[in-house]
């Protein structure tokens, strides 16, 4: 009988699953079913994390003398020199965002100073030093309507929607709306000259989709990111879609998250055959194409003020703010979090899709026909196209 090869785990893998596991959103049935990992393996994997970060805030006595802060400063800092002498930062810091390393700075740590930690972090000192500041509540009011009324008319650009204020007895001026219109992302939709430049380290991708025929689960998945307007502030949704099915396969509240939400659904449900998105740059980074790449998915992207290409989740954008998100006035991310969990359950569980002959998206998806099945009868699939034209 030849010898059984034990499976070995890389150590990024048995942390995240380990965060996983502290954070308790799911069950340790339910991340062994994610992962392909036995249940008593990430029972361990948590313990160990918990038993490690114990010890970092713990100061036990050993044999040896004990280190005095100093030296550990001087330790720290000698550290700190030898990565940036050795490239350690130049080839992994392109992982971490820059919000995430900006937080990493210790204004405190009196024997490594701030220029030396934007050094080694590769900031700006004056992105360290800026405090930026929130949203005064006028700002966010009109920002809140302006959402509204871009849900609706897509095409306002910053005059229209400057008239539309106006009208409703609001005294702004167009650079004001200008201004909060470029910080939710919203830009006019209809036909510019020279308006797909693209980046010169960014490659676009072409659209895919066109006159293509949609007939089954994993076939086209989509993605974008979206305004939520809050009572005291705004965060912005990514969110993955199921093209066929319009079931939500993944979700994240932050841009930044993208990746962390693509890494997401695929484990949980496979490959797609393509995967669509508009041109942004969350989407256009090599870090996110080349994770799809990898894995041989064919890439889709939006043109430049082509809604339409991707219009399916800019409906589900709709609908969500108009049954969710105005509906609660949400004061906390947290707060945020527990309602769009419970609404995205409510839909891909429970709620009736027009285009779905009434069925709900997790049914679809999980009652769909095969591949080399017939998908969608001919009634529904012109009942389909008509939800997309009404669109």
């Amino acid at each position: 009988m030849g010898k059984v090869m034990r499976k070995r785990y890389a150590a990024e893998f048995k942390s995240r699953v380990a965060l996983e596991a502290i954070r308790g959103e799911l069950t340790l049935a339910e991340l062994a079913s994610k992962h392909g990992v036995h249940q008593t393996m990430i029972a361990q994997w948590k313990r160990q994390a918990v038993e490690g970060m114990a010890a970092t805030f713990s100061v036990k006595a050993v044999s040896e003398p004990p280190v005095s802060p100093a030296d550990v400063e001087k330790l720290h800092a000698k550290i700190g020199e030898l990565l940036v002498e050795r490239g350690f930062f130049t080839r992994c810091l392109c992982s971490v965002g820059r919000d995430q390393r900006r937080q990493m700075i210790d204004p405190k740590r009196a024997r490594l100073p701030i220029i030396r930690q934007c050094t080694l972090l590769q900031l700006n000192r004056s992105g360290v030093y800026y405090r930026p500041v929130p949203q005064n509540e006028a700002n966010l009011a009109l920002m809140r309507l302006i959402d509204a009324q871009f849900l609706e008319t897509s095409y306002y650009g910053s005059r229209q929607m400057t008239w539309h204020l106006r009208r409703l007895g609001h005294e702004v001026g167009r650079k004001r709306v200008r201004r909060l219109m470029a910080i939710m992302g919203l830009r006019a939709i209809y036909q510019k000259p020279r308006t797909s430049v693209p980046h010169p380290e960014h490659r676009k991708y072409p659209y895919l989709l066109r006159d293509l025929v949609i007939d089954r689960p994993n076939q086209v998945w989509c993605s974008d990111i979206t305004y939520i307007p809050m009572k005291r502030g705004f965060l912005y949704l990514v969110a993955i879609m199921d093209w066929f099915t319009r079931k939500v396969l993944s979700w994240r509240m932050d841009a930044e998250f993208c990746i962390e939400a693509l890494r997401d659904a695929l484990m949980r449900y496979g490959t797609p055959e393509i995967f669509n998105t508009d041109q942004g740059s969350q989407f256009t980074t090599p870090r996110f194409t080349g994770l799809l790449e990898e894995r041989q998915i064919r890439i889709s992207m939006d043109g430049r003020g082509r809604w339409l290409d991707n219009v399916f989740i800019e409906r589900l954008w709709r609908s969500m703010k108009y049954e969710c998100v105005y509906l609660h006035a949400f004061e906390t991310g947290s707060e945020l979090r527990v309602g769009l969990t419970k609404w995205i359950t409510h839909y891909n569980g429970q709620r009736p899709h027009a285009a779905l002959a009434g069925r709900t998206p997790d049914e679809a998806y999980h009652d769909a026909p095969t591949p080399s099945g017939p998908g969608l009868t001919p009634d529904q699939r012109a009942n389909s196209s008509a939800v997309r034209m009404a669109a």
